[in-house]
């Protein structure tokens, strides 16, 4: 099956101008869950080299087989407190902190291992009964808790929009997570490097990137459908 990578980064390169941006504004985050281990190289040979994961378990031994590879790992699944301490170690970025006993169990394990992790909070932006995430309206005061952790770096905010075949369905969406991130800037000094809107999937990653998005996570429109 043809990985679609050009294709995908053509997009990209589209939408960020519309937004004012190019195209190396925007992370492009391969979704790896359910792919096996020789089409996650064919896509890192095709210059996707940041991944993300959704599942601990079928993480960790594509970390061990990939690591020749080197590429840049990104939790993007739930992930449960008994199962920081095996991802803390081995990814540049965990996406989904959804509630205040993860982060301090981070921030514990991260200071076991003397280093300090990225994070991103994530937004129940619909307020889906079946979504992780906390609600828009607690956002800020997360974040600032979160922010004066010492062992994490606080980087932004990430949400999973509802499924849709047309993204217009979701603009609004998209557009209240660029407000959310822009109120948390006005009191959290990001120093380094912009805030991380993590936002868009195949079937809406457009229109998140239009809205600004800083990162897309996209599985299906890259290596075809998934069981």
């Amino acid at each position: 099956m043809v990985i679609n990578v050009e294709k995908v980064r053509e997009n990209i390169a589209t939408a960020a101008h519309k937004s004012g941006r190019e195209a190396s504004d925007i992370t492009l985050i391969g979704v790896t869950k359910t792919v096996g281990v020789q089409r996650i190289r064919e896509l890192i040979q095709a210059g996707v080299t940041h991944l993300g994961e959704n599942r601990v378990q079928e993480f960790l031994p594509k970390y061990v087989e990939l690591s020749t590879q080197n590429p840049t790992w990104h939790f993007i699944g739930h992930l449960q407190r008994n199962k920081v301490k095996q991802v803390v170690d081995k990814v540049s970025l965990i996406h989904s902190i959804d509630n205040m006993d993860l982060i301090l169990e981070v921030n514990k394990r991260a200071e076991i291992i003397k280093k300090r992790v990225d994070v991103l909070l994530e937004i129940n932006i619909a307020n889906e009964p079946s979504k992780y995430g906390i609600l828009p309206e607690n956002a800020k005061e997360m974040a600032k808790r979160m922010f004066e952790l010492t062992y994490v770096n606080f980087r932004g905010i990430m949400c999973v929009a509802p499924f849709v075949e047309n993204g217009e369905k979701n603009r609004s969406l998209f557009k209240k997570m660029r407000k959310i991130s822009v109120d948390i800037a006005e009191f959290i000094p990001y120093t380094a490097r912009p805030p991380e809107i993590s936002m868009g999937m195949s079937g809406d990653y457009c229109v998140a990137i239009e809205e600004g998005a800083t990162m897309v996570r996209i599985g299906t429109a890259l290596v075809g459908d998934r069981h």
